[in-house]
């Protein structure tokens, strides 16, 4: 299953989830924001269960901001499992 969600408060602009019927994480990607690190982040994140990644991630800041790209994964990972 397939979720994309607009991101509020960072530099990049939407992520997309892509879960497994087991809520696996298959795919991650990110839009805008720190090339790199995001695409090294959805590398490590894919096969991991969603719930664990949300753990690990949600309501991470990022310098003064309340969030910050790893706190949006992990809400577009909370939205995702909602649907399945």
């Amino acid at each position: 299953m397939t979720h994309t969600r607009r991101n509020r408060g960072t530099c990049s602009a939407q992520t997309l989830v892509e879960l497994n019927d087991d809520h696996t994480i298959a795919r991650i990607e990110v839009m805008g924001g720190c090339n790199g690190n995001l695409k090294g982040i959805s590398q490590l994140l894919v096969g991991m269960k969603a719930e664990d990644a949300i753990a690990r991630m949600k309501g991470t800041t990022c310098g003064f901001r309340p969030t910050s790209c790893p706190d949006q994964i992990a809400l577009a990972l909370e939205e995702a499992l909602t649907k399945l």
